[in-house]
């Protein structure tokens, strides 16, 4: 069963529905392009989906409509399908297939079991340990760590969960438009505990600042997603923001480590959850414990005893976990999301009017491109402006270039900003041009 709806009580009932069910429940997410949404779609072969917008699906043949609520409708799909299709290659006991953020058009489907998902929501229970927590769902339910941390965990420990749609709350897709109606519900709803990315707390520092009062009822919020500044922890602590930095991927249930009330090394991620066990092979961490079944699919990824995390980290005396980079050069924005600069890159240059670029992004709100051209002298080209637009369109909200600068002189031109084969040194690239990178992020954009 597909989940494609906005967050609310429509989506955790058959969310919780499905885990009493035992069936395999395929959250779709919102912010998904086009492209990525068709291929969760045809890549599991969903029996049904169930959503609160059936205009998305209109081209995939539906042959029958059911209304579940006034807001829900099922869309079964069964009848619809091919003679010659396939079902889906999956792990025994998938539960849930959760596909990351999209680091490309074709994202992967991880395949999770319900008593682990559960498993992993008591243990964050017992860390966070508030006895019947008001919990403020803020991200959305479809991000693995809200569903875990942010549904199961709260209503384990006996606690409520309030589910406001988005849009109440301020967002847009994956961005907040209008702080003030987020900043107005914590005011209103009082919640004991929060999860949070890196520029929401940013968000909620400012507006202290700005003389908002941080609600008294307050006492967890959890901070993950991409990598948060020391400087920024500190003040939130200043704030009256009770804040706590943990650590997790989808591979692995979602979170792995978690600072605490009773135990908290600020700067750190925390230290493992029970149950797992974390360490450290050529500085990149590796998990072993409550690993996923498998990806969807790809059989020989089956069954791992551990997950090696791709994250570059170190584990100090105390047990506390610090996350040092990305291996790879996948970027994690501010607000949690992962992109392929290489993915973002290849639609640039998808128009010969561009002749190069690198697109930038990790740990910050947006993405930004470096382009050069052999034919423009000008970043604001009306030509360029236009191309631009016309890939912001096919891309989601979350990788769309917001602001770049057209570069003097061809990256090509200096040895040390390209490898042999042509690909660009991205850090040698930022750091040669972290003055123009912060003009980019300085500008007002939309």
């Amino acid at each position: 069963l597909g989940l494609y709806a906005s967050n609310g009580l429509a989506w955790a009932e058959v969310d919780l529905a499905c885990v009493l069910a035992e069936m395999c429940l395929v959250p779709i997410p919102t912010f998904f392009s086009d492209q990525q949404r068709n291929h969760v779609i045809e890549s599991c072969v969903l029996d049904a989906i169930v959503t609160d917008s059936v205009a998305p699906f209109a081209g995939h043949g539906s042959t029958r409509l059911e209304a579940l609520s006034t807001t829900t409708r099922l869309i079964d799909l069964r009848t619809s399908l091919p003679a010659s299709h396939e079902a889906p290659l999956l792990p025994i006991g998938s539960g849930k297939i959760t596909f990351t953020s999209g680091s490309t058009g074709t994202p992967k489907g991880v395949c999770l079991s319900h008593s682990q998902l559960l498993r992993q929501a008591r243990v964050l229970a017992d860390r966070v340990a508030l006895q019947a927590p008001k919990h403020l769902c803020i991200l959305p339910l479809t991000t693995l760590l809200e569903n875990v941390a942010g549904l199961y965990a709260p209503l384990l420990a006996g606690g409520t969960v309030v589910i406001p749609s988005q849009e109440s709350m301020g967002f847009k897709g994956s961005a907040l438009l209008e702080p003030k109606k987020l900043l107005q519900t914590l005011s209103e709803q009082k919640p004991n505990s929060l999860i949070l990315i890196p520029q929401l707390l940013q968000l909620l520092v400012g507006a202290v600042a700005q003389g908002w009062r941080v609600p008294d009822s307050l006492r967890f919020v959890a901070v993950g997603g991409s990598r948060v500044s020391e400087e920024l922890l500190a003040s939130a602590q200043s704030a009256g923001i009770p804040v706590f930095e943990g650590y997790g991927l989808s591979e692995c249930a979602s979170v792995v480590s978690l600072n605490s009330i009773e135990q908290n090394s600020p700067g750190s991620c925390g230290s493992a959850l029970p149950g797992l066990q974390i360490s450290v092979h050529e500085s990149e961490l590796v998990v072993e414990g409550n690993c996923m079944l498998g990806y969807m699919n790809e059989p020989s990824s089956w069954y791992p005893e551990r997950v090696v995390t791709g994250d570059l980290g170190r584990i100090d005396e105390a047990g506390f976990i610090h996350i040092e980079g990305r291996k790879k050069n996948l970027l994690i924005s501010s607000y949690g999301r992962n992109i392929s600069p290489e993915w973002v890159e290849s639609e640039l240059l998808a128009n010969p009017l561009l002749s190069e670029a690198v697109v930038l992004g990790d740990a910050r709100p947006y993405c930004v491109a470096l382009i050069w051209s052999r034919t423009l002298r000008n970043s604001e080209d009306e030509a360029l402006a236009a191309w631009i637009r016309q890939v912001n369109g096919i891309l989601p909200d979350y990788a769309q270039i917001r602001a770049w600068l057209l570069l003097p002189s061809s990256l090509q031109s200096t040895p040390q900003f390209m490898t042999e084969n042509g690909r660009p040194r991205r850090s040698v690239i930022t750091k040669n041009f972290q003055r123009e990178i912060e003009e980019l992020y300085s500008q007002t954009t939309n």
